[in-house]
Parts: C-alpha cells; structure tokens; sequence
C-alpha cells in the first residue's frame, strides 16, 4: 500500500465523448474490487472537458451502465469541466514557479522551423524549446499562446514501479517541453488528470495500458507541483480473437447492449473480471468471492482475448442459478417492459413455470423471451415447414388422432399423471418415444425441439395442447390430400 496514504482511494473516469464500452466496464471493476478488498474508497469522475464530443446522454450512459451493475461511487460525483478554474490556477502557480512558460510560436513558424508535421493533430515532432527562455515582451498579453511544462534540464530518465508490469524506464528524450494549456485557455490531459486525481487525493491510477506512454509526463508534473504521487498499474488490453483491438466486429461494445441483449450484470462482470485475473482455476465467483480474493498481484501481464462464446456459456449459468420470479422482474425491468402484457393469457404462477421450464435451455434473457413468446403463441398451421416434412405422413396423422382421443379421455392432467399414461399409451401402440414426442412437439410449439413433453401439456393446460394438436392433425389432413 501506498505509504503516503492511510486509506486506498482508487477512480475510475471516463469520458463522455461514446457510450461506455466493455473494457472500460472491466477497468472499473478492478478498481472497484481493489478498494473493496482493501476496505479502500472508490470514485467517479467525468472527464468532460471536450466540449465537441462531449455529450450530457453519454454521461448519462455511464450512470445507467453503472447502476446496471451495481457499481457506485463512495463520495459525490466529480464533474471535470466544474473544476476548470482549478485547473487555470495551477497553471498559473506553475508560471510563477517558472515549472511552466507561455510558447508563443504559431503553428506556421513550428513548421517551418520543425517540419511540415509540427503541430499536426496525431503527429510528433519534439519542440526545440525556442520560447522556454523568452524574455516576455510589451503586447504578449495580447498574443496567443500555449502553455508548456518545461521538462527538468537535469533528469535523463524517468522511472516507476507499474503495479502489473513491474519497473519501467523511460528515455528523456521520448518527450519534449509538452503542452499542458491550448492557446484557447482549455487544459491538456494530462496537465488536468493530475491536478484531478491529486485533489481527490487518489493513492492508485489502475488504467488500461494504452496510459502507459502518459505516465512519465504525469509524475513529472506530481514532482513539478509538488503533489503526494500516486502508485500506478496498468490493466491489459482486451482484443479480439483475431488479436485486434476490440471492436463491434468482434462484439457489442457498449455495456448497455448486454442489458438490452439479455446477459444478466453480475455473469458480465464475473466475465469481465476473469479477462486478466485469475484464482486458481475457478471460472464462476460470486460478489462477495470477488471483494475477498482480487488482488493486483494475479493480474497478468498479456492481453486478454475476449469469447463471446464463453460469456454466453457463463450467462446462461448464472440464468440458471436465478429463480424465476427474479428473472421475470429483471426481464420487465431491463429488457420488455410490456412482458406480462404480451404474455396476459398466462397466469403469474403459469408464467413463472414457463420461465423454470425453458430457464435451462437458453444462454441469455432475450432467447428466454422469444422462447416464452413462442410457445405462448400457437404455431403456425398453414404451411408444413422443413421440421414438419418428415412427419407428412399416414401413419404419423393415426398417431396423433389416436393421441387426441386418448388426451381428451384423460381426467388427470398433471405432470406425473400424464407421463405414466402417454408412455403406457405409447408402449400399448408399439410405438416409441421419438415417435410420438417429436410430432406431438411440432404440434405444440411448431418445432421438434424444446423442453420435455409432459411438462409442456401441463403447462399449457388440457384444453390449449389438445387445440394444438388438433390444428396440427387438420394440417396432416390435408397435406396428404396433396401428395
């Protein structure tokens, strides 16, 4: 632990400039996980500072991502672009401490001095530090300028303990005299994420690797000022199968996309968290397993590969490990709300039988819903589908009207009743199961696939399944009129 600091206090701040994708999610959640862990306090913060692509809905995104998956900040929200007088007045001590100076050279003299990719956007050309002994001048008020730190003369290197990646060294010469103020009096980042975090008095920076290359220019900045420096650590990358960086090609993206496609939070983030970390060979973790086993120290080194297909397999556990009624209040809060609408005919007892019937079969809610609206509606009967063809015939159309009579004989339409006659029927006609159940399938849902027969009778109820199988034997009726 950071000895400067008593108590572990870690942020996580995005920006608003999209929606908050998968990896940033990951990231706070380590954060999240290392402050409870270590009894710490964790935090948000909106770095909303670009005023282009800043937009209040992204901000919003966030929160409805983070109150999604029960992620919430210990203290009050911090909102970067409230803080810019802050920002301002730092610049200004550091011009005072001569650890800053006005650059007043024009983007046309740089390139003509430096090049013709000098101040380009996405391009680096070391400055050659022509305004760091500047004499100011009558009229400079007048002018505009950039603010530039002025990288200590005397270092050679700078150097930090990464609390994943181990000792890092870089070369003085990998950076120049950098710009911490645009000429339009907005601050750079990594001038205003230092004031940020100082302020907020955070002891831990754990951020994706891509900050790695900001990171010596921010503690030259901590040492500049003459803040307490935080410990840094840099989380890997996640990328795709194809070892790119990952994108909606690979994947959905944005968090809220999960919520909408049917994943369930704590199986995403127990995903998330497993991308990176590892204890022992355990796959599946509950909140609080979590809290007590995170530590930095199992964090690994190389990028993780993201598997929508091993997320799906995990999802579908946590479904079936959810009982019903929870599934059917997440499913009506999170992803149709006019649920129980669409699905009137069906008492809350019938539907939360349903939900337990089909739960062990799908890999995420929305696949449950569909199911349920499936079933729920009869199946079609005008047309015989490729799953029908098989059973276009003769003896199958017997089957079921000797079926239908037996079914509208029966008194007892239980579960265990109807198992023990259907199957005392079946053996009584020489016939087998596959037989008999896959048509009686067809005729119930419209597929040769689905949960176990007697269950699905009783579920729908002695008048609703001979129905069914009634639409199904008028459907044989006259296809083989046809043939």
């Amino acid at each position: 632990m950071n000895k400067q600091h008593s108590t572990p206090r870690v942020r996580f701040a995005p920006s608003p400039t999209g929606y908050l994708h998968i990896g940033g999610l990951r990231a706070a959640f380590f954060n999240w996980l290392f402050a409870r862990h270590n009894n710490g306090v964790f935090l948000l913060r909106i770095e909303d500072t670009d005023g282009e692509r800043s937009k209040p809905e992204y901000t919003q995104a966030i929160l409805d991502a983070f109150d999604w998956v029960g992620l919430h900040s210990d203290e009050p929200i911090v909102i970067q672009s409230q803080r810019i007088a802050r920002h301002k007045e730092v610049i200004e001590s550091m011009l005072v401490a001569g650890t800053a100076y006005k650059c007043f050279c024009t983007i046309q003299e740089l390139q003509e001095r430096l090049g013709a990719s000098a101040a380009q956007e996405g391009s680096y050309t070391k400055y050659d530090e022509k305004c760091r002994t500047r004499v100011t001048t009558i009229g400079d008020e007048q002018k505009s300028c950039v603010v530039r730190f002025k990288v200590p003369s005397t270092i050679k290197e700078v150097a930090f303990d990464d609390l994943i990646h181990g000792p890092l060294v870089f070369d003085k010469e990998q950076f120049d005299d950098f710009i911490i103020m645009r000429s339009d009096g907005s601050p750079m980042y990594n001038f205003v994420v230092v004031v940020d975090d100082a302020d907020m008095r955070i002891s831990h920076v754990l951020r994706g690797d891509d900050h790695i290359a900001n990171t010596p220019k921010q503690i030259l900045l901590y040492t500049a000022c003459g803040f307490t420096m935080p410990q840094f650590g840099h989380l890997p990358m996640i990328l795709g199968a194809d070892g790119q960086r990952l994108s909606k090609r690979h994947a959905a993206t944005s968090v809220l996309d999960y919520r909408v496609n049917g994943f369930l939070p704590d199986a995403l983030c127990n995903y998330l968290v497993r991308l990176g970390w590892s204890h022992g060979n355990q796959e599946i973790f509950s909140r609080e397993e979590l809290m007590q086993y995170f530590s930095l120290e199992q964090v690994g080194k190389k990028a993780a590969i993201f598997d929508s297909t091993k997320l799906e397999w995990l999802n579908s556990v946590y479904i079936k490990q959810t009982p019903a009624q929870e599934l059917l209040e997440y499913s009506i809060k999170c992803i149709d709300p006019a649920l129980q609408v669409k699905l009137s005919g069906w008492h809350t007892e019938q539907l939360l039988s349903f939900i337990d019937l089909y739960k062990d079969r799908v890999k995420t809610l929305r696949e449950l819903l569909d199911e349920l609206y499936s079933v729920y509606a009869r199946p079609s009967m005008m047309v015989v589908t490729a799953e029908m063809e098989p059973w276009i015939h003769e003896k199958n159309y017997h089957n079921m009207k000797h079926l239908e009579l037996f079914l509208i004989g029966l008194e007892d339409y239980s579960v265990q009743a109807l198992t023990v006659s259907i199957k005392d029927f079946i053996n009584k006609q020489a016939l087998t199961m596959p037989e008999m159940g896959k048509p009686l399938r067809i005729a119930l849902t419209g597929k040769t696939a689905s949960p176990g027969v007697f269950e699905l009778l009783a579920l729908l109820g002695k008048q609703e399944s001979i129905e069914r199988l009634h639409a199904f034997i008028i459907l044989l009726k006259e296809s083989l009129k046809k043939h």
